[in-house]
């Protein structure tokens, strides 16, 4: 899955060249190999590597807290999100809707590579989820929903309907 969210990411920052990508570990860790025999290790890593490559600074925080949000929503993706056992999947909705009530985006009121990698990792929780769950985690559906269709994002995934229809509406009435 990482590799297909890489790809996907070097299209949204409008990379021309496709990078070589292996994985590594039982956890399919995505591996870089740069030209000049380097290698860079981890999804966080490598994204921000493709952000700074494309010359759009603004992607990882205009301000050096604005930065220190955006690497530890990165961090939170790879080490929470990336590994959340089904159970735990409501706490960290839970603390999400929690932390977006007054936030348009992740770092604030501008998107960042935090936003597109952790809708990367949220997708395949937010798809399964009733439209009284979507509710319940209102400021998450309408994050979720605003990054989605932020353009370029969605490349590899399916939409998902967040608003609820009529039908549904009125029956609260």
């Amino acid at each position: 899955m990482a590799l297909r969210e890489l790809s996907s990411l070097e299209k949204s920052l409008g990379l021309k060249k496709a990078n070589k990508y292996s994985t590594q570990g039982d956890r399919k860790v995505p591996v870089l190999q740069n030209n000049n025999g380097l290698s860079l290790t981890g999804l966080a890593t490598i994204a921000t590597h493709l952000v700074r490559e494309a010359k759009q600074p603004e992607l990882l925080g205009v301000s050096a807290e604005q930065r220190a949000v955006v690497q530890q929503w990165l961090e939170y993706r790879v080490t929470k999100l990336d590994n959340c056992p089904k159970e735990e999947v409501k706490t960290v909705l839970k603390d999400l809707n929690q932390y977006l009530e007054d936030k348009v985006y992740l770092a604030g009121n501008n998107f960042t590579l935090a936003d597109t990698l952790m809708y990367y990792g949220i997708h395949r929780i937010v798809v399964d989820l009733a439209v009284q769950e979507k509710e319940k985690y209102v400021n998450v559906s309408r994050w979720f929903d605003h990054v989605q269709h932020y353009p370029g994002v969605r490349h590899h995934l399916p939409p998902v309907v967040i608003l609820r229809n009529r039908f549904y509406a009125s029956a609260h009435h």
